[in-house]
């Protein structure tokens, strides 16, 4: 008979069944908690304008991500008249998160569809209506700034155009009483009839307003650029500038839409590029930004998002912030 190998304690004892024993499982490792992201203190008062798919407060997590310091959103979709009800719950919510955030400012821009420069007498109700719904829905946020195209005249002239949009807002502001929203009238291109090419446009809907403390300007880069004014050469810079101030005065221009323009100057083409790469280049942003007048004016991206939404503003921000070095 062979030998067995096996000593009399490792020998199993056929009279009791050996039992197999279940290893205890490992507990989970627990992940240290991450500090919540929040916006740097210093640095350029950049941000873009960010998309509040699933919910406004995903809109302060995605600049969060991206690193900047201020963000624009739609406080509804821009493209229907419709919106949501704004539950307090949803303004509380988004508030908190702001707060939390340290984002500087946060700005809305209305609808697309808006036309407070309308003769179409049913339109223009429409607009105006749905423009007290916009200063409810900023007030409610606690937004400060709300940024509105001055809208077009539709072949009624543009001393007519603009007198009609300046009506409604004050019709507007009547409609949604204690609202201290900031309304920023936007520089646009000049497509069409619309208003708001020439700061002097800009200038006599401002003038008529019974608050002018509660509306500024927003300057949109792409878009002066393609109305006409010259902000590529340096001297061409200053001079656009210093009619702005003469027209308007640079306290009014409370906000910067920073983009880049697909087309020459004076084109009264409205086509957004990426910064650095369209008819503008980097010499008007570098001087913005360099600018001590503009240091605390917010400065957002309107360039074309990409498929994923994402990589191309990272990439319009360090651009920004590669300018903001070099000339401090």
């Amino acid at each position: 008979m062979a030998a067995s190998f096996l000593s009399p304690v490792n020998r199993p004892n056929p009279t009791i069944p050996r039992v197999k024993t279940t290893p205890k499982p490992k507990r989970p490792l627990r992940a240290s908690p991450r500090a919540p992201l929040r916006a740097s203190e210093s640095g350029p008062l950049i941000g873009a304008h960010m998309s509040v798919a699933g919910g406004l407060t995903l809109a302060i997590e995605r600049a969060l991500k991206l690193r900047t310091r201020a963000v624009q959103i739609f406080t509804k979709n821009a493209s229907q008249w419709a919106a949501k009800v704004l539950e307090e719950e949803h303004c509380a919510s988004f508030r908190s998160a702001w707060e939390e955030s340290g984002l500087a400012p946060v700005v809305a821009h209305d609808s697309y569809l808006i036309n407070l420069a309308s003769p179409d007498p049913a339109l223009r109700q429409k607009s105006i209506e749905a423009f007290a719904e916009e200063l409810r829905r900023a007030e409610a946020l606690g937004i400060r700034f709300l940024v509105t195209h001055p809208g077009a005249h539709m072949g009624s002239g543009p001393a007519a155009g603009c007198d009609r949009a300046a009506e409604s807002i004050e019709r507007a502001r009547a409609l949604a009483p204690g609202t201290s929203v900031i309304v920023l009238l936007e520089a646009v291109a000049g497509q069409g009839t619309t208003l708001g090419r020439r700061f002097e446009e800009l200038a006599r809907i401002r003038d008529q307003l019974s608050r002018r403390d509660l509306v500024g300007v927003c300057f949109d880069t792409c878009h002066v650029h393609a109305a006409g004014y010259d902000l590529v050469t340096e001297k061409g810079c200053e001079e656009t500038f210093e009619e702005f101030d003469a027209v308007l005065g640079l306290e009014t221009l409370r906000l910067f839409h920073v983009n880049d323009s697909k087309n020459e100057r004076g084109s009264r083409v409205d086509r957004h590029e990426h910064l650095g790469r369209g008819r503008l280049g980097p010499e008007p942003f570098a001087r913005i930004l360099r600018d001590t007048r503009f240091r605390t004016v917010p400065k957002i991206l309107e360039t074309p998002k990409g498929k994923d939404g994402v990589v191309m503003d990272r990439r319009n921000l360090a651009f920004l912030r590669r300018l903001a070095e070099e000339t401090t």
